[in-house]
Parts: structure tokens; sequence; C-alpha cells
């Protein structure tokens, strides 16, 4: 793992192969190693840039709230200090919610988008009164009780019902995170923007990539992005929820290495 200061957090990543440049960011509450299904997919032709973003795994939360917007400058020190001058993206979940204010503010680095599982509305406001509940109840409760509920939510029920073993992966990954970074990263999301009025501004070439049964982004938040990011495509991945490329790596990967291959011919 390498680090960087960016403002006040440190900010630990991990490189992986050679080839034109790829930074993936990870879901709450995860951390870098959730694309590592994935990766072996990718990294024989690409340099894979992976983050654990503020407040998940090793890096540090720095003060206050989360917000996009620091996730979003992270994300810029990356790449200068990585020496990469435009990349391609991939976020799944918070990752996407980063990337909208990546595109908003740094556009010119982008050279296309994967968004997984991820959606472009700002929580309505009971979901963000049911957030900042969960902020709160973390703090009082501990780590363990806002896990177990989040696992029904973010996993597939296929995945639930047949996979007790990526089900306790991802708990481990999970259990990185403090009480106070979780409640810290969900006051972040809390306050995002809305992003529904930028998609018709991406002009890169762009993936939709949505588990099919994601409850947290659904196939008809997939299609809102496919309709307004024009030129988009969006792939539906079976048998997977909230976490599909962590629950079905070799799927999401032929999506994602077949994508990442055309956007390289063009």
């Amino acid at each position: 793992m390498e680090r960087l200061r960016s403002d006040d957090a440190e900010i630990f990543y991990e490189i992986r192969g050679k080839g034109p440049p790829v930074v993936l960011l990870h879901p709450f509450p995860c951390h870098h190693e959730f694309w590592n299904p994935v990766a072996a997919a990718l990294d024989s032709r690409y340099r894979l840039i992976l983050p654990d973003l503020r407040g998940h795994g090793d890096s540090e939360i720095g003060e206050g709230p989360a917000l996009i917007q620091k996730h979003a400058s992270d994300i810029m020190r990356l790449l200068d200090a990585a020496g990469v001058g435009k990349a391609a993206f991939v976020g799944c979940s918070i990752g996407g919610y980063i990337l909208f204010e990546f595109w908003r503010r740094f556009r010119e680095r982008v050279t296309s988008l994967a968004l997984c599982d991820t959606r472009p509305q700002a929580d309505t406001a009971e979901g963000r009164t049911n957030r900042l509940k969960a902020a709160a109840a973390v703090l009082e409760q501990g780590t363990e009780p806002f896990i177990e509920s989040m696992i029904p939510r973010l996993m597939g029920w296929t995945t639930v019902a047949t996979r007790p073993d990526l089900v306790d992966g991802a708990r481990a990954m999970m259990r990185k995170m403090s009480a106070e970074e979780i409640s810290l990263v969900l006051r972040g999301m809390a306050e995002r923007p809305d992003s529904v009025g930028d998609l018709k501004s991406i002009n890169v070439p762009t993936l939709i990539m949505i588990g099919e049964e994601d409850v947290l982004s659904t196939i008809a938040d997939g299609e809102l992005m496919r309709q307004n990011i024009a030129g988009s495509q969006l792939k539906v991945i079976p048998k997977a929820g909230h976490y599909s490329p962590w629950e079905q790596p070799e799927a999401a990967g032929i999506v994602l290495r077949q994508f990442l291959d055309d956007v390289a011919l063009t």
C-alpha cells in the first residue's frame, strides 16, 4: 500500500498491473479489497489504482463529515501522486457519488466512466433523516448492529442464501471501519448534492452496471442514467445485489473488461 496526504487525512492506495490507468472506487462501508475478485480480469492489461476512500480501510477520516467534495479532492490528489493525467474511472455505490462530483470539478481528467450500483439522485428528506439516524445510532450501539442491518440491503438475496463466504468477506471489510468513521461517512453522504442535472453533460464513454437484485440502486435508477447520458449502455448483473462486482465477479469482470477494451480501441 502507498499513501498520500490529502488535507486533513492520510489516504492509502494500491497499484496493480501495467497499462492505461483505471481508478476503482469501492462502495461503503468496504475498502479497496472489494475489487480483488474483479481485478484479475483487468490487471493483465490495465494499471489499476485502488484507493481506500477517506474513512474506509486504512485511510483516515479527517475532521468532520466525509463530504463527497472531500472524497473528490482526495481522488484528484491521488491522480497527481500516481503521475496520472487522465484515467478511466469505475465507481460502485458511494464511488459513483464521488464520480459525479469528480465529473463536475475535474472532468478533463476523465476518459470514461463505469457507474456501478449507484444513483444520481440526492437523498430524499426521508432518506436523509434515516441516514442521519443511522449515523447517530452507530455511535451509541457500535458497528456490529449497523453491519448486520446492512447485509440484506447490500447483498442480493441469492448471495445471502447461497454464498456465506462472500457475506463473511464483506463483513470482514466492513469491520475495518470504526463507529466514528461510519457515522462521519454517513453524514457526508446525507449532504451530497443531486446529480441528475449533470447527467446530460457527461460526454465520455459510460457504462452503467446494476445488480439484478439491488434494492438500493435499482434497475430503474440505471435506466434513468442511461436515458440521460448520451451513448451510455446499461448492463444488468444477474443474481447480484448492491455489491454486484463482489457477488458476481466473473460476470462483472467480463462486462468491465469488455467496456474498457472497447474504450481503449476508440
